[in-house]
């Protein structure tokens, strides 16, 4: 990592490594502070910490940085794209380097999860206790779905950037803002599920404005943006239609998340402001060797970490719970909240050897893997469209199977095979074209 930190080239943007790395950590934990569980006579109950104690939800604003996630990666995304352009590059050259980055440890997960339910199934564990446990452990997808949605989408979405600048994320928060009208008020079924895409969308669209300077970090503008996107937050939620809660949570009718509304996209643009304006003070602060060196650590398992947080949780209830490091207290109690600080550290640490073990994968195509090149040709653009859109289709199912008894390896088999397939698909067109040597050859 020190090595890394230390040949990190002058023009690289680190605060938006920066963003990155502080997004996926508050994510993490505060997935591990809102999950509450006890053991009783009946086994293992749990749910969120948003359902029993109300105080918690307006937390949310703080623990519910998704959407700079979203806005780094389009910076991210965007810079990467065009680069690749200049260098001679094409758009499936470019699609197939970039999803390897996020299909490798993601297919580790997958497969990680079926093993081990298969191995819990056969020495006897419940069927319930097991299906429950990969469900919980495959909360990421839903993200990951959305975000390779998006990053697939670059190019065209890059190219309408270049025609229109910011009035792209406006007309995309209209059509949300049109969504929710059909969805909540006239009761239109399934119109408003289009916003999983488009409040994404209108994020990293903004992340394509950071990047090319059309979205300046100054304070005369990133300040009047945070403060328009608090007031309409307030007014939103506090005042509106919406929950203040920013996490779903069972019992609400209204979810910021399922799919996201107006009101998420307001917290978009505050967070948005707000990084703008820390740019000038964050990468002062990484010029340091220590921060930065940190940094750049966290960014090379960065999927690792959010893809397996949820497996810490269902390794740690099992190993803690029902003994004395960790016993029941009622959820939102004094005792409880004391609780959660032995908690985060055993999961940290769970984690961390979660990430030891797999982490490795994720490195394998991080900087100093070979980008691709150029990949022409009506089969290999075939191949690489159907490859994308067999694993989004498999990650999509799995993510909406949900709670319920799904085979032995706690996961739908067909589904699975699927996105196996999808994966295979991408793989095999990266290693037929990934030196020129082989292109030559066929």
């Amino acid at each position: 990592m020190r090595l890394l930190a230390e040949r990190t080239p002058p023009h690289r943007e680190r605060y938006v490594d920066l963003i990155r790395a502080l997004a996926i950590t508050a994510v993490v934990v505060g997935h591990w502070l809102a999950v509450y569980v006890t053991r009783g006579g009946k086994g293992f109950q749990g749910g969120s910490i948003l359902e029993v104690a109300s105080w918690t939800r307006p937390l949310t604003w703080l623990f519910q940085v998704m959407p700079l996630f979203f806005l780094v990666g389009g910076y991210a995304n965007a810079m990467s794209y065009t680069s690749h352009l200049s260098r001679g590059g094409n758009v499936m050259g470019w699609v197939l380097g970039r999803t390897a980055r996020l299909l490798r440890p993601t297919t580790m997960l997958l497969g990680g999860l079926a093993v081990a339910a298969l191995t819990a199934t056969v020495l006897g564990a419940e069927p319930a206790l097991v299906d429950v446990a990969v469900w919980l452990a495959s909360i990421p997808l839903w993200f990951l779905v959305a975000y390779i949605a998006v990053m697939v989408l670059t190019p065209p979405m890059y190219a309408l950037h270049r025609r229109a600048g910011l009035a792209v994320p406006i007309i995309l928060a209209v059509l949300v803002g049109g969504g929710d009208l059909a969805r909540l008020v006239l009761k239109v079924p399934y119109v408003g599920q289009a916003n999983y895409l488009l409040a994404w969308l209108a994020v990293h669209q903004l992340g394509f404005s950071w990047q090319d300077g059309r979205l300046p970090s100054r304070w005369s503008v990133a300040l009047p943006m945070a403060a328009v996107g608090f007031v309409a937050l307030v007014l939103l939620t506090v005042v509106g239609p919406y929950p203040v809660s920013m996490v779903g949570f069972g019992g609400e009718e209204i979810r910021n998340t399922s799919p996201p509304t107006l009101a998420l996209l307001a917290l978009a643009v505050t967070q948005t402001g707000i990084a703008l304006c820390m740019r000038g003070p964050g990468n002062r602060w990484l010029q340091r060797p220590t921060p930065w060196t940190v940094v750049v650590g966290v960014n090379l398992v960065i999927m690792t970490l959010f893809l397996w947080h949820m497996t810490a949780v269902v390794i740690g209830v099992v190993v803690l719970y029902g003994t004395a490091v960790m016993p029941d207290a009622v959820p939102g109690s004094a005792p409880w909240l004391l609780l959660r600080v032995p908690w985060l550290v055993c999961l940290a640490l769970i984690l961390a050897l979660l990430v030891a073990v797999f982490g490795r994968f994720e490195q394998r195509t991080g900087p100093r893997a070979a980008p691709m090149g150029t990949v022409k040709g009506m089969w290999p653009a075939v191949l690489t469209i159907a490859g994308v859109v067999t694993v989004l289709a498999g990650l999509l199912a799995l993510a909406l199977a949900g709670r319920g008894y799904h085979g032995p390896v706690g996961l739908p088999v067909k589904v699975l095979v699927a996105y196996f397939c999808g994966v295979a698909v991408l793989g095999f067109v990266r290693w037929r074209y990934s030196h020129p040597a082989r292109e030559r050859s066929g």
